[in-house]
């Protein structure tokens, strides 16, 4: 028996994705190619991980009762008898409150999805305090609420960090060091500088800091944000 053979020939009036196929436009115009490569990434890979409690350590990101959380502080306890567990202080990213919580070794948990981008700081709208990304320059308004006081150290053109969770800012994180001028100072108060006297001085954020008797008015200090105390000069 010879097999036989069967010729198809196919138009394209009988297959609709015929033109497109041979069409030599791409499926996404330039411009919209261009607006999805610009997408941010957390809305773009959204990702779902899990974490063992032996892995904890001091900054990772964690879900506690749906919450994300950052880890303080942490210690592996191993009990003479009964089993070994994770006690942990985290902050909640949400409300801000501090609380410990433990976990059983070995067990899994939700890594909190926080992303980090940087921002720059670039104006103050009314209430609102304007952070800009510089490479696609899309915009994110915090209030004075929700930056709290860290809006004593922020000057324009300053580089931060915004944390961002379920398409949400969460958190700020500012550079730990920062230049700022004095605006204000008593220049008459006097003290013995060897002992490290001090005099309340006002930078151009409008924060009041304590410097050394020696800083006068319209001199660049450092700041630590950390802790809101003076540094150095700059």
């Amino acid at each position: 028996m010879m097999a036989g053979i069967v010729s198809l020939h196919l138009s394209s009036n009988t297959l609709p994705c015929a033109s497109l196929i041979s069409s030599t436009k791409p499926f996404f115009s330039p411009p919209t190619t261009r607006v999805l490569l610009r997408m941010p990434l957390r809305s773009r890979f959204p990702r779902i991980y899990a974490l063992s409690s032996n892995d904890i350590k001091v900054g990772s990101n964690i879900e506690v009762d749906g919450a994300p959380c950052r880890v303080l502080e942490f210690l592996h306890v191993k009990p003479g008898k009964g089993a070994a567990f994770v006690r942990t202080k985290v902050r909640n990213y949400i409300t801000g409150n501090t609380v410990e919580k433990t976990f059983r070794a070995g067990s899994m948990i939700e890594e909190a999805d926080v992303m980090k981008e940087k921002k720059q700081y670039t104006y103050k709208d009314g209430s609102n305090f304007v952070f800009m990304d510089m490479a696609t320059f899309e915009e994110t308004r915090l209030s004075a609420a929700e930056l709290g006081v860290r809006t004593k150290w922020l000057k324009e053109g300053m580089d931060c960090n915004l944390l961002f969770w379920n398409g949400r800012v969460i958190d700020l994180e500012l550079p730990i060091t920062v230049k700022l001028t004095v605006t204000d100072v008593d220049p008459g108060l006097k003290g013995d500088t060897a002992q490290g006297g001090s005099k309340p001085a006002t930078v151009e954020t409008g924060a009041v800091v304590n410097v050394p008797l020696f800083v006068q008015t319209g001199e660049a200090i450092l700041i630590d944000t950390r802790t809101g105390q003076y540094m150095s000069r700059a």
